[in-house]
Formats: structure tokens, C-alpha cells, sequence
């Protein structure tokens, strides 16, 4: 039946003019439902099919209509607002943070942190937001070139109406826990400072990133408070980064040659091992003996996780080539703003002396 109607919903919205496959499967319990692939130039006139908001509704529409004919439940009053991309959903049950919970939370605490309308707005730009006022309320975080919609991308309870509702029906202010410092720590060091040899290049840049995430120099988990935008993104890749940082640190590689260098003798150790198991996959095909066959057997398995290890070694030098770029741009991006913020304060600062 799911089959039926949506090959129904596919003729109506497109079968006179365009090519469309109709799948469906069942992914997970009671998920039953239907994918279409759609060859968006017209068999009839040659004209390229561009999807629009309003073919979303007509969908919608059409769809609605088949499922109240074969007797099956529809939304009735379906909420407006943005979708979410499969990969942020999964963040969010993973509790990893996403560019919309981390605007998500910071809203909630504003409103927690004020009274009036105004202190909402003041908080907001104390945690570096530029805010816009419209039919919606939207926020640009610090290093970011697009704002957030909070209405359409949070919900009702993000509209302007919403959140003056909710800071009147507080009684008093949730003030900002500021944790205590930590107790200095005494550590012994042998040897001489001036032997010590500084870190450049693509570790510096490594463990200054971590510490401007908040990571590094303390051993717990990253707290996104008072940490740049940009950076509180990449606590989703928390792991991927500490496992570069430690390959770089490891190997002592500080400029792009060195990790060139490094995964090409990682891509020659790579086709030494491919010889040597398929060597050992070819002389297994006509042994006889079952221990003997029994020991190749472990030695291919044991090839087998070499170059798992490898791989996933040539993996993170890839990803540290594409993401040292990503970081610088992301603290110059944040100097820049930083820059801007000192100016913008000297200028406001009263002058003071003689008149």
C-alpha cells in the first residue's frame, strides 16, 4: 500500500514530464516509507526542474489527500519551521553539540539570566551575538557570515512573543555560576629551561587551537562557556582533533613536508604489507595441512590489522592537512573580531584630563 501511493504521489506531482523512481523499503520498525529519484530534465520538453517552497507544500498537499483516501492518519496542523539535516539529529542524541542547540542553550540562559526585555538582548550580546530585530529574532554568532532565524529554526517558544512571556513569568534572575579557580599546582622540572625546544608549525598550531576550545591545559572535558563560536563548533570533532594532535606530537611533524613525507613512507609500508598478504592468500590456496593453514591464516589477519592502522594513520594526516587550514582561518577570523571589539571599546571609553 505504502508502495502504491507513493508511486500515485510520484504521477501526480511529476509523471508527465519527468523520469522518477519510486523505492520503498523499511529501515527500522515501523518506519515504512518512500524515496523518490527524480531525473530533473523533462522527457517532453528538455526544461530543468527546480524545487521550490511551494512545491514542498503542493507535496504536502498531495500526499495528505492519498493517505485520507486509503484511510491512513495525517498531521493535521503540521509546525512550520526549518528541517534538520540527518547528521545534526544524530549529534543531538548523541549529546554532541550542534550550531542550533549550542544558540538553543545560550538563548534559554539568557532568558534565565534576565527580567526585562532589555537584559535579554544585553546578555545575548555579551555572549557575542549580533541580534536583528524583524517578524523573527535573529542571531549571527561571532565568526559566522549567516544568522539563525530562532522562531523558524527553534520553534514557537523562540518567537519574540514566546520569550517576553517567559522572562515575565520569572520571579528573579538565574545569575551565572562562576566556577572558583582551581588551586596552583606545584610541579618539579629537571634540567634547563633554555634547552627546551619551542614548538612551531603544525603542533603549535594544534595546542594553541585545543586551548582556545578550552581543552588544553586542563585535563576534563571541554566547557563551551566563554569560548569562541567558531571554536565551541569543533567540540564535536573533540576526538578527531586530539587524535591529530597526537599523531603530529608522536612523529614530531611541524610543517606540511614533514606530514608529506610521513604518509608517503605510510603509503610505501601500506603496499609492502598488500605484497606480503596477497602473497600469503596465494599460498594458502594449495596448502593441505590445517595447522599450516591455520598459521597463514593468522598471519594474514595479522597483516590484515596493520593495515587497518595504516590506513586510518593516512586517514588523520589527510585530515590534518585539510583542518590546520580551517584553523588558521578560524583564529584569524577570531583576532580580527577580537581586534574589533578592543577598538570599539577604546572609542566608547570616556577621555579623561584636561578639557
Amino acid at each position: 500500500m505504502a508502495h502504491e501511493i507513493g508511486v500515485k504521489l510520484a504521477e501526480q506531482l511529476w509523471g508527465e514530464k519527468y523520469q522518477v523512481i519510486v523505492a520503498t523499503h523499511l529501515d527500522k520498525a515501523n518506519h515504512l516509507h518512500n524515496h523518490f529519484v527524480l531525473n530533473n530534465v523533462s522527457m517532453v520538453d528538455g526544461k530543468k526542474y527546480y524545487r521550490s517552497e511551494r512545491d514542498y507544500y503542493k507535496m504536502q498537499r498531495e500526499s495528505d489527500a492519498l493517505c485520507r483516501e486509503y484511510g491512513l492518519s495525517v498531521i493535521e496542523k503540521p509546525a512550520q519551521g526549518k528541517t534538520k539535516h540527518h547528521a545534526e539529529v544524530r549529534a543531538e542524541q548523541n549529546g554532541v553539540p550542534t550550531y542550533r542547540n549550542m544558540i538553543k542553550a545560550d538563548v534559554d540562559a539568557a532568558i534565565r539570566q534576565s527580567m526585562t526585555e532589555r537584559q535579554f538582548w544585553e546578555a545575548l550580546k555579551k555572549m557575542g551575538y549580533h541580534v536583528k530585530l524583524g517578524q523573527d529574532i535573529t542571531l549571527r554568532a561571532e565568526g559566522k557570515d549567516r544568522g539563525l532565524k530562532l522562531k523558524r529554526n527553534l520553534g514557537e517558544d523562540y518567537s519574540i512573543e514566546a520569550i517576553r512571556r517567559r522572562i515575565l513569568a520569572q520571579t528573579r534572575p538565574e545569575r551565572p555560576i562562576i566556577p572558583p579557580e582551581p588551586p596552583p599546582k606545584k610541579a618539579r622540572f629537571k634540567g634547563t629551561f633554555h634547552k627546551a625546544r619551542k614548538v612551531t608549525g603544525l603542533r603549535a598550531l594544534y595546542f594553541y587551537y585545543l586551548y582556545r576550545m578550552g581543552v588544553l591545559p586542563k585535563k576534563r572535558e571541554p566547557s563551551p562557556k566563554r569560548v569562541y563560536f567558531l571554536f565551541r563548533e569543533d567540540i564535536r570533532f573533540i576526538q578527531n582533533i586530539s587524535r591529530e594532535a597526537r599523531l603530529l606530537a608522536k612523529h614530531g611533524i611541524d610543517t606540511v613536508e614533514q606530514l608529506t613525507a610521513h604518509k608517503d613512507g605510510l603509503a610505501a609500508q601500506t603496499a609492502a604489507l598488500y605484497d606480503a598478504r596477497k602473497h600469503l592468500r596465494y599460498q594458502s590456496r594449495s596448502i593441505r595441512d590445517e595447522d599450516r593453514l591455520a598459521a597463514v591464516k593468522g598471519e594474514i589477519a595479522a597483516l590484515s590489522e596493520q593495515l587497518k592502522d595504516l590506513r586510518r594513520e593516512v586517514r588523520l594526516c589527510e585530515d590534518i592537512d585539510r583542518r590546520s587550514t580551517e584553523m588558521k582561518n578560524k583564529l584569524h577570523r577570531a583576532r580580527e573580531d577580537e581586534k574589533s571589539k578592543e577598538k570599539g571599546v577604546r572609542e566608547h571609553e570616556p577621555r579623561r584630563g584636561r578639557r
